[in-house]
């Protein structure tokens, strides 16, 4: 069962965004990308509010996870956190392996 964790991180004078951009600059996305057992790090930015970035991390397994909390790459990523003054808000979802029911497709444009 895959897990992902959507975290929003917030500062002020567009630091959020000057992170992420930093994040995918120094190579730090690529190489979480590259860790076994990920499936996604992709960040967004929401329309209406300016200061905030989501991250939508995602995982194979709680294992995944553990080992890349455990990585030196942690220490990198909260150094740039203190750098940037931002905050988090996360939140975790667990996937659904029944895949999208029958009465939501008609809802799915591709």
């Amino acid at each position: 069962m895959a897990i992902t964790v959507n975290i929003y991180y917030s500062g002020k004078h567009g630091n959020a965004r000057k992170f992420a951009e930093e994040m995918i600059l120094n190579g730090t996305v690529h190489d979480i990308r590259a860790e076994d057992g990920n499936i996604r790090y992709e960040y967004f930015f929401p329309m209406e509010d300016q200061q905030t970035v989501l991250l939508i991390d995602s995982w194979k397994d709680q294992r995944s996870i553990d080992l890349h909390h455990a990585s030196p790459m942690m220490e990198q990523i909260a150094k740039l956190r203190e750098k940037y003054d931002l905050h988090m808000k996360v939140e975790r979802y667990l996937s659904d392996e029944s895949g999208i029911p029958a009465s939501d497709e008609t809802f799915i444009r591709e």
